[in-house]
């Protein structure tokens, strides 16, 4: 039987979704499909043919599958979770894109210097307990003149904002229950604000970043020195 796991490991602050936790969490991701299906095909346009792009911590794969069905791009995804590694291989298989998820840590991923052209991490990035060596990584794999783009909640997110973001998720009255104190809680807590995540950047081997406030989080610019 498949039970949830409580397993500590380096890159991650707390507990890596396994088993029955990564199920309830695909499950209830799965009503942001349309959202990331949106985010993809913004990300698309940016892109050149070919590229190869990298989600960190791409959970069950929705966003990294959603890019892959856009155009001719060498994507790959790299999670902590063995669960969600293997979730995303079927997500993937059953859309019919070739995706290369890998099990791994952003601390020490295992891709070559300079292997992509793009990066994003998705309201993943408050989890890493050494958010410095994940910037230094993914600037590492990325191309001269390559982009890193994070999206993730705001210390400064309020609890209307939140209530509003969880009202639109459809979600049933206990999972709308359970999600409403995990982003109040815990996920908050782990936050940046944009502030905090500017002097991070300028601290990283970026040098700086471009961030914009969206609704409960932000979204976070990178780019590699050509």
């Amino acid at each position: 039987m498949n039970t949830a796991r409580t397993v500590k490991m380096k890159g991650d602050k707390g507990v890596v979704m396994e088993g029955m936790l990564a199920n309830w969490y695909a499950k209830n991701t799965r009503t942001e499909i349309a959202a990331m299906e949106a985010e993809a095909g913004a990300i698309a346009a940016t892109l050149a043919p070919n590229a190869a792009v990298l989600e960190v911590a791409p959970g069950p794969g929705y966003l990294a599958v959603a890019l892959a069905k856009l155009g001719a791009f060498n994507v790959a995804g790299l999670d902590i979770s063995r669960s969600f590694v293997r979730i995303a291989k079927t997500n993937a298989k059953k859309a019919g894109v070739r995706i290369d998820f890998r099990h791994g840590d952003i601390t020490a991923a295992p891709f070559a210097t300079g292997s992509f052209d793009f990066i994003i991490c998705r309201a993943a990035f408050k989890n890493f307990a050494n958010p410095a060596a994940a910037l230094a990584e993914m600037h590492r794999m990325l191309k001269p003149g390559g982009e890193a783009l994070i999206i993730d909640m705001s210390r400064d997110a309020s609890d209307p904002d939140i209530d509003e973001l969880v009202d639109g998720m459809r979600l049933g009255a206990l999972d709308s229950f359970m999600t409403r104190r995990i982003f109040k809680g815990t996920l908050r807590k782990r936050a940046l604000s944009p502030a905090g995540f500017a002097a991070l950047a300028a601290a990283s081997p970026f040098g700086r970043a471009d961030i914009k406030p969206d609704g409960i989080g932000m979204e976070v610019r990178l780019r590699k020195a050509g």
